[in-house]
């Protein structure tokens, strides 16, 4: 049976639950729950099995906190014996807008915090990540508030499609490769006429 590490960063605690910054973890939650899977607390995070279409998908939420993601991932990598290609992780991205996706096999930390820690205790930047636009509609200072922050009531509609796209790229790589799935999920337009 092919495996899959489906890794969805965020922080742990209430206090971050459907922030920005967390949306790794809904994004994780909504393709486990789709699938009829629970998560458990389980070694350095929340973890799910899911099996799907002779396909078994090992899906973490760290829970080390944003800039301790790495061990987690390198963990449960090493534990189910899971190739780096067959690996995903779900991101926020400042740098994108809210109406986009950005699928890639590889690519920098882009300042990332989960990101760099990741790509640091692995030692490349060469694993695959979904990356999910946040925008970057905040007033000069006030990054880390807007990062941390609940989507604005006007978001909340993109966000729930754009979370919906995610689960079925995730089914999709698994299936199709991420050659066929990046060209899916980039050409994709979020809330645009």
């Amino acid at each position: 049976m092919s495996k899959f590490l489906v890794i969805g960063l965020g922080n742990p605690g209430a206090e971050y639950r459907h922030t920005r910054h967390n949306i790794g973890f809904d994004v994780a939650d909504a393709f486990v729950q789709k699938h009829g899977g629970v998560f458990r607390q389980d070694r350095l995070a929340e973890v799910a099995e899911i099996k799907w279409k002779g396909k078994l998908f090992i899906c973490i939420k760290p829970s080390t906190y944003m800039n301790l993601s790495g061990k987690a991932f390198r963990y449960w990598m090493d534990k189910e014996k899971i190739e780096l290609n067959h690996t995903l992780t779900i991101v926020d991205d400042l740098a994108l807008p809210l109406s986009k996706l950005r699928l890639r096999t590889g690519g920098s930390h882009a300042g990332h915090n989960g990101l760099f820690d990741i790509q640091n205790i692995l030692g490349t930047d060469k694993y695959p990540k979904l990356r999910f636009g946040i925008g970057n509609n905040f007033p000069k200072g006030m990054q880390v508030e807007y990062v941390l922050g609940k989507w604005f009531p006007e978001e909340q509609a993109i966000v729930k499609e754009k979370i919906e796209k995610c689960v079925e790229a995730i089914e999709n790589v698994s299936v199709m490769g991420f050659d066929r799935t990046m060209n899916l999920v980039n050409s994709l337009a979020f809330g645009e006429a």
